[in-house]
Order: structure tokens, then C-alpha cells, then sequence
């Protein structure tokens, strides 16, 4: 790997920080989440209903990029085909598409061209996994509809995997070649044998890199949410990644390599249980969850992918839209505690995270104090100013008789004075700049 062009590619992702996840598709109709077809052993002849039947007549790219945009997302990436097969471009390869439905047009051209529009950066989900294409393993795959169905037991001497690997590929190429420049190439998913060559791994990164030179490619070419592949070694393969990709789950202490450094990660999360629209789904996280969870990435030198399942009509769930209109409206605030921030030398505290840049260190406060927040090592004379992100107002760092038991530490007080307690200015949570000298 040239590390040089690595980290040059990088420099966007880990500095945005915050990205929206969208998964949509045919599974939108039956809305049970987009493994429904798995979950239920459903027969392609019972799926094709749904694409008969599928017409997003209230789909609007700009919309979602408007609240992308709002919610303070640097970039996207929309499911261009998950793992029924079915696509949301305009492939040469299959009939299989968004053109030949009701909907009759490239649901994935209306996409690029909208984030690009709001200056978002555009990126595109790959399922390397096929369940309508003939070719792919059926009764024997652990994760096919037709795993176990006699009727497909003597179906694998007419599948050739070869055939299927150069029609994934040829798709590959086509949105490499025909959208424009991608800003990441989101594959998904390595499982058990199927992982590396066996999707004819090399090959395929050196062709979407002959295409894309700059698009960052996640680490599911050799890996699931389980698992991180070669990119955490001393010698990654040629399709290890730019970055992994942990799925519903935020790491402990953020991903380190073999040699204990860091390396680039995006935890991909849902704002309720599922990734596709799920009617009955009422889980979602709350704004204050959202913006904390986003920080506690940012603070262990990671990204956030956060997702919504857009419904059968292509209209993104109210209750999202609630959400991440209250994300936004923090982001609006503190935006600059999140941009271009990553690790801290201060360690997450029991208050809350820390996160930092080049020239601050930002403290994010989600509880109410009891006297002034302690921090430990630090003196106010290594800082130009400290002050409320929001509204800017100076922070006083004055002495106390309540804190003179403590040298070691530089307290900061929430309120007027060092004493007693006091609320926090911002329940979700209340941001403090520190300007190092």
C-alpha cells in the first residue's frame, strides 16, 4: 500500500466525520427490513410482487439531501443494490432495475446529482451477494432464501460462480464509470468462504481504482460488521480497505493496528432496529443519543454513518426526520467540536467526552455539576480562552477555597462562580472551547 496516497485519501473522511446511511430498496414495500427475503425463505416468485407494485411517488433526492445537509452530514451512501439483487441504477447488466418498475427512472442518477447539489459527498452501497441472480449459490449458501429447499437441491450443477463474479463486476464498473466521481464505494458483505478472491478481490480493487482513483472503499471485501480484515496489519492486502466498517456498535477504545496505532473507522449505526424500513419499528434513538454517540466517535478517532430506511413511497419516516432536525439544530452550534476533531489527550471522563483539534480542545459536558468540571494536568495558563461554544461567552477560571485541596487539576466552572451546582446550559450536550495558547 503507498501510505502516502492513503492518508491523502483519507484527509476528507477524517475530518467530516459524520455521514448519512440510506437503505432503500424493493424491501420497503413488505417492510420488515431488508433481509426479508432471507428471514422468511421467500421464493423469488413471491418477491416479485413487490416489484411489480413498486412506485416511490414521493421520492425526493433534493429533500434528503436538504436534511442531510441540515443534520450536519458531510457525505452519503444509498444502497445502489442490496442483496435481493435489485437495483436503483440503471445497470446494461439485468432487467432487474428501477427503470423497468413504475417508478421508470435511475433512482440512483436523482441521488448524485441532488448531494452533490447541497455539497455533500456521494457514495454508493454494493452488496457483493445476489439472491435473484441464477448464479449465485442457492441451497447450499447459510444466508440464500432457498438455503435448504429441495426444490434447489440440484440447482448448484447449473450455477456457475465465475458467470456471476463477471456480471458483479461489470456492475461495479458501471457505477464507477457512469455517475461521476464517488467519493466511497461502501461493499457489503464477506461471510465464512465467501470473502477476498473469492469474489475475485484484486481484480475488482484494481479496476474500480483505474476508475476511481480517490474513492475510499470500505473493508467488506474481507470482512462483515464481525471482524476487521487485513487493514489493522503490517502488510494489508491489495483489498483491505481504506477504513473499517464496525456495524451497531461503537469500539470500547476506538481501532487501533497491530502496532498500536490508529486507523480509520466508521461505525455504521440505525436510528431505530432495522436498516430498511420497518413499519412496526418504533425504537428510534433520540437526538440526545444521536449527537452524544456521534461525539463518542469523534472522540475515539472515529466516524458515524447514521441510517434511515426511506418507505415504499421514498419518503424518509417523520420520526427520522424529527431526529435528525434536533441533531442539526446542535450541529448548528458545535459543529466545530466535531469537524476535523479526533482523539483528545484528555481521556473520556465521567462528565463526558473530549475532542480536539489542531488549535482547541472541546469538553462535552452531558451532566449537571457539582462544583466546577476537574481536569487533570492542565493549567489555565496553557490556554488563550476559555468559553461556551455556544454564544461564545468567557469562562472565568478563578480560585477556590473548594478546589485548593486539588492542585493537580485546573477546574472549570458551568456557572458564575465555583460553587455549589449548576445545569448545563444544553441538556443534549453543553460544548466548552478551549483556545491552547
Amino acid at each position: 500500500m503507498d501510505w502516502n496516497e492513503y492518508r491523502k485519501r483519507l484527509s476528507w473522511f477524517q475530518h467530516d466525520r459524520f455521514g448519512m446511511f440510506i437503505h432503500w430498496g424493493l424491501y420497503a414495500i413488505p417492510a420488515r427490513g431488508e433481509w426479508v427475503r432471507s428471514f422468511e425463505k421467500m421464493p423469488k416468485e413471491d418477491y416479485q410482487k413487490y416489484f411489480d407494485a413498486f412506485d416511490p411517488t414521493g421520492y425526493d433526492p433534493k429533500e434528503w439531501a436538504r436534511l442531510a445537509k441540515h443534520a450536519g452530514m458531510k457525505y452519503a451512501v444509498l444502497t445502489a443494490k442490496h442483496h435481493d439483487g435489485f437495483c436503483l441504477f440503471d445497470s446494461k447488466l439485468t432487467d432487474y432495475k428501477s427503470t423497468n418498475t413504475k417508478a421508470g427512472r435511475d433512482l440512483v442518477r436523482e441521488y448524485v446529482d441532488a448531494f452533490r447539489a447541497e455539497g455533500i459527498k456521494v457514495g454508493l452501497y454494493f452488496s457483493l451477494i445476489d439472491w435473484y441472480h441464477p448464479d449465485y449459490p442457492h441451497y447450499e449458501d447459510k444466508i440464500h432464501p432457498m438455503r435448504g429447499n429441495e426444490d434447489f437441491k440440484d440447482h448448484a450443477s447449473q450455477e456457475n460462480f465465475d458467470r456471476y463474479l463477471d456480471y458483479m463486476h461489470g456492475q461495479v464498473r458501471e457505477i464507477c464509470t457512469n455517475y461521476g466521481k464517488l467519493d466511497v464505494l461502501w461493499f457489503d458483505f464477506s461471510y465464512e468462504g465467501m470473502s477476498g478472491e473469492k469474489w475475485r478481490a484484486t481484480e475488482l480493487v484494481r479496476m474500480v481504482r483505474s476508475l476511481q482513483p480517490d474513492v475510499l472503499i470500505d473493508n467488506r471485501l474481507e470482512a462483515s460488521g464481525e471482524g476487521f480484515g487485513s487493514l489493522l496489519t503490517d502488510n494489508p492486502s491489495e483489498y483491505s480497505g481504506d477504513f473499517v466498517s464496525p456495524e451497531q456498535i461503537i469500539p470500547p477504545e476506538g481501532i487501533l493496528s497491530q502496532k498500536g496505532e490508529p486507523v480509520a473507522w466508521e461505525a455504521c449505526v440505525t436510528l431505530n432496529n432495522h436498516w430498511g424500513y420497518a413499519v412496526h419499528d418504533h425504537d428510534w434513538k433520540s437526538a440526545k443519543t444521536v449527537v452524544r454517540k456521534l461525539v463518542e466517535c469523534v472522540s475515539k478517532g472515529g466516524n458515524l454513518l447514521l441510517n434511515v430506511g426511506p418507505d415504499a413511497k421514498g419518503r424518509i419516516p417523520k420520526e427520522s426526520v424529527k431526529i435528525l432536525t434536533e441533531v442539526g439544530n446542535w450541529m448548528e452550534r458545535n459543529s466545530a467540536s466535531i469537524y476535523g476533531c479526533c482523539v483528545s489527550s484528555i481521556s473520556q471522563q465521567p462528565w463526558g467526552c473530549v475532542t480536539e483539534s489542531e488549535t482547541d480542545i472541546f469538553l462535552h459536558v452531558y451532566e449537571d455539576t457539582v462544583g466546577p468540571i476537574p481536569l487533570k494536568g492542565l493549567k489555565k495558563e496553557d490556554f488563550r480562552l476559555i468559553q461556551f461554544e455556544d454564544g461564545g461567552a468567557e469562562i472565568q477560571i478563578k480560585p477556590s477555597w473548594t478546589t485548593g485541596n486539588y492542585p493537580d487539576y485546573m477546574y472549570v466552572p458551568i456557572g458564575s462562580d465555583a460553587f455549589g451546582s449548576y445545569a448545563l446550559p444544553d441538556k443534549i450536550d453543553t460544548v466548552i472551547r478551549m483556545i491552547k495558547k
